[in-house]
């Protein structure tokens, strides 16, 4: 089997090199790869590299993710998280390939406090939350066999992410505030990638399986819970933080350019069920990134 991905140097697409390698030959791009174009800023560069590899199966783990920025650059956002995940589609469409794609919780508008279901009318509250959006529509339309992963806070050992960020602060800072009222599942890209494998074995199998599917860690915490938690494991490895105190804030305490939804909560059963696997709770990947990145001092 044949795998083209897209994004390899990022959080989901590092550990997707690794779950993908046990299924067959991985052709792991990144934005600046030379031997074939692996930048979405480029949608006929990379339909391009689809035609040159002719993969059973592609995986899109790169978008433009930069929150509050795409709200002053919309036509890139787009160009990344709409534009190249449709000429993509159209090629896997030719070839007969099965496209992977992430998505996000942020294609909702974050009302209510029930979790989201696959069936629930996308809201976007911001641009990045719309072009991800339009992506997840081109794709269904463009006729290929596909697997969107809606997801949610995705952190890891590497990159930029919350983790990172609050083990950092607690370092140099004897208190934190931290949103309180944001609700949703810190999801690992350990595991995003390890049933990203498992989906894509069974899809080929049985392509009936093709869909929509929510695809985050089981439970749900609040940011200022989730930043408590980090702190707590940290000083349970042995580190020691200064920061004695996290205070809940509402997000009106921290305006920011592009609005956030309070509600990311996904409804992760039709995955589930449909794939036969259980998903461990949120902690157990937040230990985990935890103790990579004390290890390394990588914060």
């Amino acid at each position: 089997m044949k795998i083209l991905l897209f994004g390899k140097n990022g959080q989901v697409g590092w550990e997707l090199v690794r779950s993908l390698s046990v299924l067959g030959e991985v052709i792991a791009l990144s934005s600046s790869s030379r031997d074939f174009c692996g930048n979405l800023s480029y949608p006929e560069g990379v339909a391009s590299t689809v035609r040159k590899t002719s993969p059973q199966v592609i995986v899109i783990a790169s978008a433009y993710t930069a929150v509050d920025k795409a709200e002053s650059e919309p036509a890139l956002a787009a160009t990344l998280n709409r534009d190249s995940p449709a000429a993509i589609a159209r090629e896997a469409s030719r070839f007969g390939s099965l496209l992977v794609h992430y998505s996000t919780d942020y294609v909702y508008d974050g009302s209510g406090s029930a979790p989201r279901v696959e069936t629930d009318d996308p809201r976007p509250l911001n641009v990045y939350g719309r072009t991800k959006l339009q992506g997840d529509n081109a794709i269904q339309e463009a006729g290929c066999l596909w697997l969107i992963f809606r997801t949610s806070w995705v952190h890891s050992p590497r990159n930029h992410n919350f983790p990172k960020t609050i083990l950092r602060l607690a370092k140099q800072r004897e208190s934190l505030n931290v949103v309180c009222d944001q609700i949703g599942a810190p999801t690992s890209a350990e595991l995003l990638a390890d049933a990203t494998a498992h989906a894509i074995l069974q899809t080929l199998d049985d392509p009936s399986k093709c869909g929509l599917y929510h695809l985050c860690a089981s439970g749900e915490t609040s940011w200022h819970e989730y930043a408590q938690f980090i702190c707590q494991t940290a000083r349970d490895l042995g580190h020691t933080l200064p920061t004695t105190k996290i205070e809940p804030v509402p997000s009106s305490a921290y305006p920011s350019i592009a609005k956030r939804p309070l509600n990311s909560r996904l409804d992760t059963s039709k995955f589930c069920r449909t794939f036969g696997l259980q998903l461990p709770p949120w902690q157990f990947g937040v230990q985990r990134t935890i103790n990579e990145l004390l290890i390394h001092n990588s914060f």
